[in-house]
């Protein structure tokens, strides 16, 4: 039973069709929220839709593709004519390589295909949705990303290369718009069971899978507020303990950590 805690506020969230977007979406309706849900399925959005306004939430399903510019800056128009300006945006709309193999033999198409979805996708989002958070000087952003942005697989290249660059996105632009009281965080869900994650060859045979209840409710909680002190870091909902998190925030900020940067090999390195 949800609370209302999020009423008056309106969410937008990619890839709302299934998997953990759905759920996401879901879990935000019945905590009061209005949903703007985006996704390429148009019978899947509809459905998802159907449960939100179950849970007595406004919403609107748009069908579009979050790679193409102009489809994505109608769906905003379209969700902020009919819900209002949104308050959080969830970037969640991913892909993933097709089979584990080197990059020497990946399929260039769908190589770049993910790269654009994971990376091309939130940036899209993000230019559409930015500029009204920041005339209002309020807004969060949660871009869902991976584990895979912190270490290096040769067989997930387009992958890890693209939710790499994603983390490096909100670390560009951590700054400039918290100036404007706008919120960005990147948060992994760790491995949960999704059709995408059913079709991986290295989850073939994963026994304990990481709480899609779990992420729903660390969203619904960074809707709330609770994480603003971590603006612009990496959380990890499948390792991490987000109390330690919240009530390290300082120490986190003050010493740059949760973030990509290069480690120096030691004192006298110059990029260090």
């Amino acid at each position: 039973m949800g609370t209302g805690s999020l009423a008056g506020q309106v969410g937008l969230v990619t890839g709302a069709g299934r998997g953990i977007g759905r759920e996401i979406a879901v879990g935000l309706a019945a905590e009061g929220m209005a949903v703007g849900l985006v996704g390429r399925t148009q019978d899947k959005l509809i459905a998802t839709l159907k449960e939100c306004v179950r849970h007595g939430a406004r919403g609107v399903a748009v069908t579009a593709d979050v790679t193409r510019p102009g489809a994505v800056r109608e769906a905003v128009r379209s969700i902020e004519r009919d819900l209002g300006p949104v308050d959080l945006l969830v970037n969640n709309a991913g892909q993933v390589d097709r089979a584990e193999v080197p990059v020497w033999e990946t399929d260039p198409a769908q190589w770049w295909q993910v790269v654009e979805t994971n990376l091309r996708g939130p940036y899209n989002l993000l230019r559409n949705v930015l500029p009204g958070m920041v005339r209002r000087g309020r807004g969060r952003v949660i871009n869902l990303n991976s584990g895979f942005a912190l270490r290096p697989d040769g067989h997930y290249t387009a992958y890890a290369t693209s939710k790499g660059a994603l983390l490096q996105l909100s670390d560009n632009i951590a700054d400039s718009v918290g100036e404007h009281g706008v919120v960005v965080l990147d948060i992994s869900p760790g491995a949960v069971a999704t059709e995408m994650t059913a079709g991986m060859e290295m989850f073939r045979d994963m026994k304990a899978w990481g709480s899609i209840p779990y992420m729903v409710a660390v969203t619904v909680d960074a809707a709330r507020g609770r994480f603003d002190g971590l603006h612009g870091r990496f959380l990890h909902a499948g390792r991490d303990n987000l109390e330690t998190l919240v009530a390290s925030a300082a120490t986190i900020r003050s010493t740059d950590a949760r973030t990509l940067r290069l480690r120096p090999y030691g004192p006298d390195d110059p990029m260090g």
